[in-house]
């Protein structure tokens, strides 16, 4: 290889390295922020899941006793609904992907290991309703049978409640009206900077409100206006959209983590690169070098011998 050829595979290089490099410290900027809302969401809904739990106890303890579900005709969803757990006939799977590219293997991770779920867990792809958010799971899903009945796309980097407060709602109002008899959100939840790791956690029904310990019970009283039932409408519905939406806080905080490592590996890898590259200038330059010294040994010899000759 010519060595002007090398100097620019050199420069291009350098100039790719500096480009994943600047993506990822833009990658490391917006995972930060996203860590700092995870855990700030989540103290917010642990403390939100002990209130709920503490004024849901009596009601549970109702539905536990075989009191009939209210069928009043609410639009809305209402507490029974909320807590009661039904034959599960069809199951629910909001599914969140990526739109965005160069995560590593963020969005196959998560198409494989849905793939994978749906054939362990389900006979029939009838079974199955997706809500899918991202282009990759919605694309996945409809060229392999499974129904979706809402797709969200292109979301924000730093997404809000109202952002994606449709899909959600859209969630919850389909699982009152029995489209699914139960709700998965479906993620990479964020375990640190460098690894995530597949979710599948039950939304609704909600099942785990009565797992609180004596301490968290203990001291603890709320005076509810007008009734826990009525209370109860409004709160439970709205945590379920809570739990919907912190995982998607979670994976979005995993999503700039693994666009963060694999921006970091690139780079690496580009550098790795230009010293292979340097290496070979190198080589060559003291290759030419040294068959130009060589041709001018041989040259000098020449001349020797035929100055000899005419001797």
């Amino acid at each position: 290889m010519a060595l002007n050829e090398i100097k620019k595979r050199i420069e291009s290089t350098k100039k790719t390295a500096q480009i994943t490099n600047a993506m990822r410290m833009v990658s490391a900027a917006k995972y930060n922020k996203m860590a700092q809302d995870a855990k700030d969401y989540f103290l917010y809904a642990e403390k939100v899941r002990k209130m709920v739990s503490h004024v849901a106890k009596s009601q549970l303890e109702l539905l536990d006793d075989g009191v009939p579900i209210r069928q009043d005709g609410l639009n809305y969803i209402d507490f029974h609904d909320m807590l009661l757990e039904r034959p599960v006939k069809k199951t629910g799977y909001l599914i969140i992907s990526s739109d965005r590219g160069l995560a590593g293997s963020y969005n196959s991770s998560i198409i494989k290991a849905v793939q994978q779920m749906f054939e362990e867990d389900h006979a029939d792809k009838s079974e199955i309703v997706v809500l899918a958010i991202g282009e990759p799971i919605a694309k996945f899903c409809r060229e392999n049978g499974y129904y979706v009945a809402k797709e969200m796309h292109d979301i924000s980097d730093r997404p809000t409640f109202g952002e994606v407060q449709a899909i959600v709602k859209r969630a919850v109002k389909l699982f009152k009206e029995q489209a699914f008899d139960a709700l998965y959100v479906c993620y990479n939840h964020h375990i640190n900077a460098v690894s995530s790791q597949f979710r599948a956690d039950q939304v609704l029904p909600l099942t785990d409100l009565d797992v609180l310990d004596e301490d968290d019970m203990a001291n603890v009283d709320y005076l509810v206006e007008p009734s826990q039932g009525a209370l109860l409408d409004v709160l439970l519905p709205q945590f379920a959209e809570s739990q919907i939406y912190g995982a998607i806080v979670d994976a979005k905080t995993a999503e700039h983590g693994s666009r963060m490592n694999a921006m970091r590996s690139a780079t690496d890898a580009a550098n790795e690169m230009i010293d292979a590259l340097k290496q070979q200038f190198n080589q060559e330059r003291q290759l030419r070098v040294t068959n130009e010294i060589l041709e001018i040994i041989n040259g000098a010899n020449a001349l020797n011998d035929n100055k000899k000759k005419e001797d």
